[in-house]
């Protein structure tokens, strides 16, 4: 493999839980409730799926299926996907659903998995050009740069930028074309079968890694170092 390409969320980073992100929207708004209350409503958000990049929604509302398939095409339907999963679930003040939308985009709301660094920084060293391809709705440069990890990175190939989504080869070729690398010759790494997998389509070798918890997956991405010799 002479490229690599990963995943953002759930393979490089880890968005907060999802009452670790209630809680810092409540505490920036100065909004006080019961800590019955906040866990209550911390459940109900994650039930309904209103984190991007944590658990996925246990139901989609039918007025909702649209724009869910969709989401990560426009920033604009990414914001109405998911603040339409927020607003399902009633809150203090209704401006509080815009403001959990803007926490998750803040480098502080994600952490990278532990062996991120490591693993970026040794394909630097050993001259392997790295993209980040991502379904997402806003730009995560910033969390890249806030966590010191934009260095590393050569090229980003984001959903919302170019109209398309995972798993369609199109997005893949793109970030393959800005590496100046041969599909059959790049790994892309990521934690969802279905659009990560869709690489393969193109030629590419693909490797999984799980949807974990910082702490749970210390050192998933290691094996990536084996693969890129």
């Amino acid at each position: 493999m002479t490229a690599v390409l990963f995943d953002f969320s759930g393979t490089l980073f880890r968005v907060e839980s999802c009452e670790a992100w209630l809680r810092a929207v409540l505490a920036e708004a100065r909004v006080h409730l019961p800590e019955a209350e906040v866990a209550r409503i911390a459940r109900a958000l994650e039930e309904a799926g209103a984190l991007p990049g944590g658990a996925p929604p246990a139901r989609v509302p039918d007025e909702l299926a649209t724009v869910w398939e969709t989401r990560d095409e426009t920033p604009e339907l990414h914001r109405a996907a998911y603040t339409g999963l927020s607003r399902r679930v009633p809150l203090p003040d209704p401006a509080l659903h815009e403001a959990l939308y803007e926490r998750h985009m803040t480098p502080a709301a994600w952490r990278p998995y532990p062996d991120a660094a490591e693993v970026l920084r040794t394909l630097r060293e050993r001259g392997i050009p790295v993209g980040v391809v991502s379904n997402i709705g806003w730009d995560p440069r910033p969390v890249f740069r806030a966590h010191g990890l934009d260095p590393y990175v050569d090229t980003y190939v984001l959903s919302y930028e170019h109209g398309l989504r995972k798993p369609d080869p199109a997005l893949f070729a793109t970030a393959c074309a800005a590496l100046g690398a041969d599909p059959a010759r790049t790994l892309m790494v990521g934690d969802d079968r279905r659009a990560d997998g869709g690489a393969a389509a193109l030629g590419c070798g693909v490797h999984f890694v799980d949807h974990l918890p910082v702490r749970e997956r210390p050192d998933g991405l290691r094996p990536v170092l084996d693969l890129v010799p």
